[in-house]
């Protein structure tokens, strides 16, 4: 009997194991006046990362954060930095449809200054993390998250990088002149139909007016969200996933960080 409890048991715990999420990190509850946001934080080990480390913050997609956002902030703290997937909805708000994602996300983007204060909600999250190098901070945001990420590099924020991977390049508040004081990486596909040539080259001309420190690296047969293997794989749709995008931009990023945050 007891060898049959014990199997039961183990049987229970593989199946946790199974269902579970394998995250290393832990929510976050955060206000921004007086709306209540949920986070998620994943550290670097302490043994092998010792003393401040440098702290990236991670936007979420339109969808609102996700699995997707937290696995990336995961994979950063295997690296050493102080990973901070931050919410920019609010506590609970996570759109099912593209119709609910698509008016969720357009408050933020027609409001930049709803956004922005949003994201310095965030921002000043930074140092009560622990560990946290707060002389060193980046952002990297995906699709909706990364015009988010540009939103914060354009409001002047003390903050050493910003990433764009697929995200809208427009805004309806322009970077002033000398304003932008983060170096600016955007990894965009250069097939992606959600972000036309004209929206590119008025980004590019924003860069240049804003004197930003900026550069873009455009993938050949990459459409919207092409680091999002969720997206699927079928170009014709407008997005899909693209493995090598997705490979080089990440390593990409990841040089950008290691200069930007030394």
């Amino acid at each position: 009997m007891v060898r049959n409890v014990l199997r039961s048991l183990f049987g229970v715990f593989l199946v946790l194991c199974v269902a579970l999420p394998a995250y290393a990190g832990e929510a976050l509850i955060y206000k921004h006046d007086d709306v209540t946001l949920e986070g998620y934080v994943a550290l670097p080990d302490q043994a092998q990362f010792s003393g401040k480390r440098p702290v990236v913050l991670v936007v979420h997609q339109w969808k609102g954060l996700g699995e997707y956002e937290k696995r990336r902030a995961d994979m950063l703290a295997d690296l050493g930095y102080v990973a901070f997937a931050i919410d920019v909805y609010g506590q609970g708000v996570r759109p099912d449809t593209t119709e609910a994602a698509g008016a969720e996300s357009g408050k933020y983007k027609g409001d930049p200054a709803l956004a922005r204060a949003r994201l310095m909600a965030a921002l000043n999250q930074v140092g009560e993390l622990a560990g946290a190098d707060t002389d060193k901070v980046a952002i990297i945001g995906y699709c909706f998250g990364g015009t988010m990420a540009l939103e914060l590099a354009r409001s002047g924020a003390d903050i050493d990088a910003a990433v764009s991977f697929h995200g809208g390049l427009g805004t309806q508040a322009k970077a002033e002149d000398g304003a932008i004081k983060a170096s600016v990486q955007i990894h965009h596909g250069a097939d992606d139909p959600y972000v036309p040539a004209e929206e590119v080259a008025a980004f590019v001309e924003e860069m240049n007016t804003a004197q930003a420190d900026w550069h873009m690296v455009s993938y050949a047969d990459a459409v919207h969200s092409f680091t999002e293997k969720e997206a699927g794989d079928d170009p014709s749709k407008g997005v899909a996933y693209n493995e090598k995008a997705d490979e080089r931009s990440w390593a990409y990023t990841l040089n950008f960080l290691e200069t930007a945050l030394q």
